[in-house]
């Protein structure tokens, strides 16, 4: 680990796709608007303030009209993504709308520390016992980041273009991170394999214990999903089994299970608990497209089937079998090797001389006994503040959201400071919240909440302001306040992959009615003041 520096202005917990993208900005690169967007309101505000670390939130007001904005993102990340990629889900490889220019006079000093072995964060760990094979939820160019693409290291590394459409894998994706550091030259600001630990708040900032570094800003960039979360005290003795003469027993229902159902040996014998509420808490895999997402849609489907048959083993013709076009279907006998128990209950584990069996209630009542050779518990994955002093954590999840689940050990989800996020990433003087831990999990959404913090750590606003009940900052006077707030009517849940049920290879959707929308809005002169009269 190379020697930190004592005092650097911020510090950034994480070094993961958005830890990265900050420090790009920060090394100097600022994002200018550079024309050509298809929206003309947007535009016509955007060509008379290009810099884009001068946000107002009159730029997206009108987002909740136009049927062009229909992502659950917060509306600042919705802003730079449809820059960085107008209309992205209609047209191939469209032209970027933001140009990166260097400003040495913005460089600040920082520091980006995260625990994984490799830039990349979550993507170069593997906490799900699943293969780094398996395609990625996202299109290979929504995971770009600045001015080094994902098609710049594909072709960089393989000599061709990459082709349109493709979903790369997990392994791929991790080795693209791993070298955007060096690809952009940020790498002196990047820390890997380093647990940093009680970081405190001080008269001056901010101190962290466990390297003795002080800052000034503090940018929390860990995500959450960092931690699976922890079978009950009943199933813990089954995740050491390493038997694979029997059963494999898998309770989850979102992609982490899909993935180590895919990652297991077709032959192998599996038992699937999941839980099977559509109405109420539909599984996520619900949204993949058949076409573009064939291996989740598959499993939805023997999971859908499994419900209909109320646990009972599927008939031995699927409805699939005539889908002869999806190869992940054929990759394994489902009827004799796969096993789907919606709702059911695990009432008891046994051991008979090494020997585990299950005692599974279904939601028919009937209860069966079967032997188990191996558990994967997969109902999810959480982040952690524990690198935070208590009284730090304290601030940071004040008033956080009343609807997240509390955890006794600490854990926090998407939905934990999503309410916070929505008012301001700064979620406490001078602490920045970006990535997963504002509830967008996508890396296509992660630029929006970079910049805005850039934006307040380069101390770029320069409207006037009034007091703030936050300590030492402040608040924005009247809507056009250069400081951007992330609320708007957009306010909804955090982003889950709604959209995976759009196959982008045949999608055709009509943009005709948001650009006659637009027309007129911009034409009227509403968003200027008042009605231009004829």
């Amino acid at each position: 680990m190379a020697t930190l520096p004592p005092y650097v202005d911020t510090v950034i917990v994480g070094n993961g796709p958005s830890a990265l993208i900050l420090s790009y900005i920060l090394h100097g690169h600022i994002p200018y608007y550079r024309g050509g967007h298809h929206d003309a309101i947007l535009d016509t505000k955007l060509s008379a303030s290009p810099s884009l670390l001068d946000l107002t939130p009159d730029l997206y007001a009108h987002f909740q009209s136009s049927l062009r904005y229909s992502t659950q993102a917060l509306p600042i990340n919705t802003l730079l993504d449809t820059l960085i990629r107008p209309n992205a889900d209609t047209e191939i490889n469209p032209t970027s709308c933001i140009e990166w220019r260097s400003d040495p006079r913005k460089t600040t000093s920082h520091i980006a520390i995260g625990d994984a072995a490799q830039a990349g964060g979550q993507w170069a760990d593997n906490p799900v016992s699943a293969s780094w094979d398996i395609g990625t939820l996202s299109y290979a160019e929504m995971l770009s980041l600045p001015e080094y693409s994902y098609s710049d290291h594909y072709a960089e590394t393989r000599k061709v273009a990459m082709p349109d459409f493709i979903r790369p894998s997990r392994a791929e994706v991790a080795d693209y991170f791993k070298a955007y550091p060096a690809a952009v030259g940020i790498s002196d600001s990047i820390q890997t394999s380093t647990t940093v630990s009680g970081i405190s708040r001080t008269s001056n900032g901010f101190h962290i214990a466990s390297h003795g570094i002080s800052c000034k800003h503090l940018v929390l960039a860990s995500g959450i999903f960092g931690v699976n979360i922890p079978p009950p005290k009943l199933l813990a003795p089954l995740a050491g089994l390493k038997s694979a003469c029997e059963p494999l027993l898998i309770i989850g229902s979102g992609f982490s299970a899909a993935d180590v159902i895919l990652s297991t040996h077709p032959h192998r014998q599996i038992i699937h608990i999941f839980q099977w509420m559509p109405d109420q808490r539909p599984s996520p895999l619900r949204g993949c497209h058949p076409t573009a997402y064939p291996e989740y849609a598959t499993i939805y489907r023997q999971m859908k089937l499994a419900a209909l048959t109320c646990g009972k083993r599927a008939p031995s013709k699927s409805p699939l079998v005539r889908r002869k076009s999806n190869p992940f279907f054929n990759s394994r006998d489902w009827a004799t090797c796969y096993r789907g128990l919606p709702n059911a209950t695990i009432m008891d584990v046994t051991n008979d001389n090494g020997k585990y069996v299950a005692k599974i209630k279904l939601e028919s009542g009937e209860v069966f006994e079967t032997p188990i050779g191996h558990l994967e518990y997969v109902v999810g994955r959480r982040g952690s503040l524990k690198y935070l002093d208590q009284a730090l954590q304290d601030e940071v999840l004040e008033s956080s959201s009343p609807n997240s689940e509390a955890d006794p050990a600490g854990l926090i989800s998407a939905h934990t400071l999503r309410t916070k996020a929505e008012s301001d990433l700064e979620v406490a003087p001078k602490i920045f919240i970006i990535g997963s831990l504002a509830g967008d999990s996508l890396v296509r959404h992660a630029v929006g909440g970079c910049v805005y913090a850039a934006s307040q750590i380069m101390d770029t606003a320069s409207s006037p302001t009034s007091c703030s009940s936050k300590t030492g900052t402040t608040t924005p006077v009247g809507a056009t306040s250069p400081t951007l707030k992330t609320g708007s009517p957009l306010r909804a849940n955090c982003n889950a992959h709604q959209d995976l049920h759009l196959d982008r290879r045949k999608l055709k959707r009509s943009v005709d009615i948001a650009t006659a929308e637009n027309k007129v809005w911009s034409e009227s002169g509403w968003w200027g003041g008042g009605w231009r009269m004829p």
